[in-house]
């Protein structure tokens, strides 16, 4: 690779660089929930853990995966 290419290489990168990044968006917090019993039981736990995100300001599938 010659001097003149490299330089090109280099300058490509530099600019293309704050781009990429501005593209990149935020992570989006996942919440893991694991149960071993059947899930009509434990729905009213889960509705109300779902409750308690959403007065907290966590509105699922807008800023939080559950």
């Amino acid at each position: 690779m010659k001097r003149r290419e490299f330089i090109r290489l280099l300058g490509g990168t530099a600019i293309a660089w704050p781009l990429a990044a501005r593209a990149q968006q935020p992570a989006m917090p996942v919440v893991g929930y694991l149960d071993f019993y059947a899930a009509e039981p434990t729905g009213i736990f889960l509705a109300a853990f779902r409750q308690g995100l959403s007065e907290t300001g966590y509105i699922e599938d807008r800023n939080l995966v559950v």
